[in-house]
């Protein structure tokens, strides 16, 4: 089988794997604090134009939106999220679990949040007939880039919804699992030091971008950041073997790796996008990313899921289904060659 699904379905890029080889032996300090964890950091802040920006590094994703958000918000404080976001509907209610509402908002079939939508929320919570403490204050706004549909904030976007996040008093925090494949497309117009000038807080994905496993957590608001390391802590994210992490981000953004890795994984993406709209599949939501959603009557995705796996997204109608088709920084020439040359035989 060749799995098409997801974006960590195999190890490490190489160099990592030799870095963390080559360091195997070496005795550090333990918690983060070892030379290759501050290196990495340095390399962080210095692409993100950020010099002050506190950078934190934990194992996954969903660790580090949980623990943000518990980090950043008081208990009776909720955060706003697209109802596709994540933390909504993908990480069996951990943000929940530890005590904040997410406030969901229903969103187009991008994925999208907009800053009318930010603003009505606010508004809403101020103008009902009860006192406002009688409901959840709406303190943060989660976003994805790209978000879950595949779909991309421009410059004005982000620069909009700060706007509103500055006129409520609001933390703006982007989730970046899959930032490098968003900072890749040739249809972004956002960098990662726009990202630091517009966001409170987000982070960089590893897990899905090339590491064996991490996100680099990037704090540019100094308030968020001053207790950050016991949020890591009380929540189970400080491994003892911090340089496992650093080493891995250190290798990432040595030598522009990072940017080239995901560019290859959205140029693949782009080929296979191309062969299905040849072949006449119909398009569920135009992604400009290393995720690409098509819509195939059953039929078709019970043939080709004899060879491939593939996402499922949603049942379209009686006959047919949406999946993802998902590339990764280590997704082969080869295996996309295969795939197209079975997606164009489906071509009426």
């Amino acid at each position: 089988m060749l799995y098409f699904n997801c974006d960590y379905t195999e190890g490490a890029h190489p160099l990592i794997l030799q870095k963390l080889e080559e360091t195997n032996l070496q005795q550090t300090v333990g918690y983060g604090e070892d030379p290759y964890c501050q290196q990495a950091r340095a390399l962080i802040r210095e692409a993100c134009a950020a010099p002050e920006a506190g950078v934190h590094f934990l194992v996954g994703g969903t660790q580090a939106n949980f623990t943000v958000i518990r980090a950043a918000l008081r208990p009776h404080q909720g955060v706003i999220s697209p109802v596709t976001g994540h933390i909504n509907c993908h990480e069996t209610g951990a943000v929940e679990a530890t005590g904040h509402k997410v406030l969901e908002v229903p969103c187009g079939p991008e994925g999208k949040l907009s800053p009318a939508q930010v603003e009505a929320l606010c508004r809403e919570h101020f103008a009902g007939s009860m006192p406002p403490e009688h409901m959840v204050q709406p303190k943060m706004v989660y976003l994805s880039h790209p978000t879950e549909n595949g779909a991309l904030y421009s410059k004005e976007e982000l620069t909009a919804l700060r706007r509103v996040c500055d006129q409520y008093g609001l933390y703006l925090f982007l989730d970046g699992a899959r930032m490098g494949y968003a900072l890749a497309s040739p249809q972004t117009d956002v960098t990662l030091p726009d990202l630091a000038r517009l966001c409170h807080v987000f982070y960089i994905g590893g897990t899905k971008c090339g590491a064996l496993f991490g996100e680099a957590v990037v704090i540019t608001d100094p308030d968020l950041n001053r207790d950050f390391r016991y949020a890591i802590k009380q929540n189970g994210g400080m491994l003892a073997k911090g340089r496992l992490l650093g080493l891995q981000f250190l290798t990432l953004f040595t030598g522009g790796l990072y940017q080239q890795i995901c560019q290859k994984a959205v140029q693949q993406a782009f080929r296979i996008a191309a062969a299905c709209q040849k072949a006449g599949i119909e398009t569920y939501a135009p992604s400009p990313t290393n995720q690409q959603f098509f819509i195939f009557p059953d039929e078709q995705l019970r043939r080709l899921e004899e060879k491939y796996v593939f996402s499922f997204w949603e049942k379209v109608d009686e006959g047919r289904t949406a999946v993802r088709i998902c590339t990764s920084w280590a997704t082969r020439d080869e295996a996309v060659d295969q795939l197209n040359a079975d997606l164009l035989a489906l071509a009426p």
